[in-house]
């Protein structure tokens, strides 16, 4: 192999690797943000409002790595698709690490949870785990190019759909005639949003495993019907 192709994949490589590792800065925010809203932590908030230009520089420079990699070479086909998914990749990556912004910004807007929050806090709690853990099943799945562990993703990001379902109904139960009750409410439907998005985004990663593995693109979910219907 010529060497300037050595060369490419070796940085191919090394963008790979850097776009997998910035999961590990998502796993961090997210988890930051989980405890900050538990313990109404503002300070640790703002460490993970802070802590997203960590991440918005890895997209940068992975995107801009990849960039300059096709403007000095011709990949061939499988190459090109993992030039494709990588760029899709770190998209999703750093909108996660936006979502944990978000959820870190409503902490010193929550205040303390009214009476009969405990059950939401819980499920928040087990939403934010779920979405952890799908963070690391997409990061393993990617370096393995394993496309069961990537489909499974759907499965998995069934656990945050339903519990984001439930968070929405209880919190409108909760909601009652206390102005700061319905506030508090409003916001914790927000965060489980915020949690479900992540969720949706490790799935769009699960995508691009496949596509890398196979050569070819489909969706595990189709969006435009109800319940998420499989693709």
């Amino acid at each position: 192999m010529p060497e300037v192709r050595v060369e490419f994949h070796e940085q191919l490589r090394e963008l790979e690797q850097e776009t997998l590792n910035t999961i590990e800065l998502d796993a961090t925010a997210l988890d930051q943000a989980l405890e900050a809203v538990q313990h109404r932590d503002t300070e640790l908030a703002v460490m993970v409002i802070e802590g997203d230009d960590r991440i918005d520089g890895r997209y940068l420079d992975v995107h801009q790595g990849i960039l300059s990699l096709l403007a000095r070479q011709n990949p061939v086909a499988s190459d090109l698709r993992l030039v494709a998914a990588l760029l899709h990749t770190i998209m999703h990556i750093e909108r996660i690490g936006d979502l944990c912004v978000n959820m870190a910004k409503l902490v010193p807007l929550m205040g303390e949870p009214p009476d009969g929050a405990g059950e939401i806090m819980a499920k928040l709690q087990a939403a934010g785990n779920q979405a952890r853990d799908q963070l690391k099943q997409a990061q393993l799945a990617f370096a393995q190019r394993n496309a069961s562990l990537a489909e499974d993703l759907v499965s998995q990001d069934d656990v945050i759909d339903a519990l984001n379902r439930q968070i929405f109904q209880e919190a409108v139960e909760i909601g009652g005639s206390d102005v700061h009750t319905r506030e508090w409410g409003a916001h914790a439907m927000l965060i489980a949003r915020y949690l479900e998005r992540i969720g949706d985004h490790t799935v769009d990663i699960g995508e691009q495993i496949a596509f890398v593995i196979s050569g070819e693109f489909r969706e595990f979910t189709d969006a435009s019907r109800p319940n998420g219907v499989r693709a």
